[in-house]
């Protein structure tokens, strides 16, 4: 999620901190009792706010203000801190108006100055036309159409939590509308060594590359744990860091469709694999990018 080391770069600097209060920099936020709302909990996924209650079309969201004068509007599901739901789309938009109320940037434009440009990353928050030819468009899982929709995993029971609002559909994702938005938790653009790179900055106490984002002690948040226990949204046990999910030693997290990256401070190892072919994952095991993991700890050993 390098929205996350986006915040947790101002948090190094000294700009953002992470135990306040989200309306000590986004005012309105402290609406329908969200005051005690902490920066912490909207990285670590215990907000309480997983669903955007108000867009109903996926051309709504690419509204930034609209979408985010919504989220400043909603009550929370839960007290914040208490639990946690993965904020599948919900966390890109936060994180990133917190960005933009503290430096003045958007996060796109923020994470390209600040991040992918000192780095040389190839990795993109709203797409420019010219890269256009570059992107390999989505495919669905066999025998499924562009109109498959992203959805909650099943629970145990065998039940899918269901979200409410605009169903994103990979012929959405696949739309120069869709390249030109910013909506950071679900369209970055990029490639797996892009997203191997950026990830890398936290995994090696900071700098990569030669080129240093943060001090060695502004990465520990990525990997010390701020919730463990059964995640609503998921349905599953989870550990929830300051931006990350937590994985034994390791910490990251995956994107629709089976990409994944995984950090490991302690071996000094970032992976990531990122697909354009789908699998539907109701129907059959996507252990692609998990086996690509295993084989770099074979490796290592």
């Amino acid at each position: 999620m390098v929205q996350a080391l986006c915040a947790l770069i101002l948090a190094d600097r000294g700009e953002l901190d992470l135990a306040a209060p989200v309306a000590a920099y986004w005012p309105e936020f402290a609406a329908a009792g969200k005051q005690n709302v902490l920066v912490r909990h909207v990285l670590s996924h215990t907000a309480g706010l997983p669903d955007l209650a108000g867009p109903t079309t996926v051309e709504q969201l690419y509204d930034w203000e609209s979408v985010t004068s919504g989220l400043a509007a909603q009550t929370t599901e839960w007290k914040p801190g208490t639990a946690a739901g993965y904020h599948a789309l919900t966390f890109g938009f936060l994180v990133g108006e917190i960005v933009r109320r503290v430096t003045g940037r958007s996060l796109g434009e923020f994470f390209a100055d600040e991040v992918a440009g000192p780095l040389g990353a190839d990795f993109h928050f709203g797409l420019g036309a010219e890269h256009d030819r570059r992107v390999a468009p989505l495919v669905p899982p066999p025998s499924l159409t562009d109109a498959y929709a992203s959805r909650a995993p099943l629970g145990p029971d065998g039940v899918r939590r269901e979200y409410p609002g605009a169903a994103i559909r990979v012929r959405d994702i696949n739309s120069a509308a869709w390249r030109r938005a910013q909506i950071p938790a679900v369209n970055g653009f990029g490639n797996a060594r892009s997203v191997a790179l950026v990830q890398s900055v936290l995994a090696n106490r900071g700098s990569a590359g030669g080129v240093r984002l943060l001090s060695s002690r502004g990465c520990e948040p990525a990997w010390e744990e701020e919730f463990h226990g059964e995640d609503r949204v998921l349905r599953t046990p989870v550990s929830w860091t300051t931006g990350f999910g937590r994985f034994g030693t390791a910490f990251g997290w995956g994107g629709w469709g089976g990409s994944l990256v995984a950090s490991d401070p302690g071996s000094r190892m970032t992976v990531a694999y990122v697909m354009n072919r789908m699998l539907d994952r109701d129907t059959q095991e996507d252990n692609r990018g998990l086996e690509i993991i295993m084989a770099a700890y074979g490796g290592l050993q």
